[in-house]
């Protein structure tokens, strides 16, 4: 076992330095086995690095008072996707369904009825995650809900590295947000979500909120990123977080 946290005993920044150090201290032979799988070096380009587009449902934004409803996966490249290797799932929540949910993702108390519990899809969610690196859009959702799903099913959470393309399109447009006088003189937001962050690319218009078509959404756009403003070349540390 390691003398210190994690967060203290390696570079937060090295992700392959991490997952030994999470591999010694988790007691989950799940988890123990996604770390020792490992992951890539940080000056590893774009360009040869695995990943898996993730998105869940969920049954509202507090990972503390909310729970995943829906877990949509697709691996893929730069290259292209992986559809035939794509995964969807409608779980049943420990949290009950809010109305306000049902008219967002349209998953409704009889989808779940019969649903498994997360922890029941866990294997098959690990083998798609194993070795490759998550892209999502906006990971306070998806590494957040994991963390507590696993504290509540494992008993002990999870630390993986994303690309986040609503941080990179943060990144891409600091001043998205006009002062009053910048409105006044006509300027407009600059929006960030996943449906405007696509438009500015040409990428066609998929139905929102559902788990596997935002997944698939979250990889043609950072497909569309690196193409734009990066390279195929660009070491992987500098994007992901």
């Amino acid at each position: 076992m390691s003398s210190k946290p994690v967060s203290e005993a390696t570079d937060p920044g090295n992700w392959p330095e991490r997952y030994r150090a999470l591999a010694q201290d988790a007691r989950s032979p799940l988890l123990k086995e996604f770390y020792e799988a490992g992951c890539v070096a940080p000056d590893t380009p774009l360009a040869e690095v695995p990943m898996v587009a993730l998105d869940f449902e969920t049954t509202g934004l507090d990972p503390s008072q909310h729970s995943i409803v829906s877990v949509g996966m697709v691996p893929f490249s730069l290259n292209g996707i992986q559809l035939g290797a794509a995964r969807h799932w409608v779980v049943r929540p420990k949290l009950p369904l809010h109305q306000a949910s049902v008219e967002i993702h349209g998953i409704t108390h009889a989808d779940i009825a019969h649903a498994p519990d997360l922890s029941e899809i866990l294997e098959w969610i690990f083998g798609l995650l194993k070795g490759r690196v998550p892209v999502v859009h906006y990971r306070n959702i998806e590494r957040q809900f994991m963390d507590v799903a696993l504290k509540w099913r494992l008993g002990e959470g999870i630390r993986f590295p994303v690309l986040d393309t609503m941080a990179i399109e943060a990144h891409l447009h600091p001043d998205r947000h006009p002062s009053r006088w910048q409105r006044w003189l006509g300027k407009q937001p600059i929006s960030i979500r996943l449906s405007d962050s696509r438009a500015r690319y040409g990428l066609p218009h998929y139905a929102a909120h559902n788990a596997l078509i935002d997944a698939i959404a979250t990889a043609e756009l950072l497909q569309a990123q690196i193409h734009h403003h990066f390279s195929p070349q660009t070491p992987i540390r500098e994007l992901w977080l």
